[in-house]
């Protein structure tokens, strides 16, 4: 019995892999959703404002 109960404990990990894929995936959907607000259509009031020096220009 304290076999199994050894080999039960020494098993249990923290997922440090799946906390990482969902931070980066979290910036990614930051970073891409930043980029698309900035090059879409301005609302109100922001029409003559002018676009950051970092966001690229995209043609359509």
């Amino acid at each position: 019995m304290p076999l199994v109960m050894e080999a039960s404990v020494g098993t249990a990990t923290f997922p440090y892999g799946l906390i990482a894929i969902t931070l980066i995936g979290f910036l990614a959907a930051i970073t891409f959703g930043s980029l698309a607000w900035y090059n879409s259509k301005r609302p109100i009031g922001w029409k003559d404002k002018e676009r950051p020096d970092f966001v690229p220009k995209v043609d359509r």
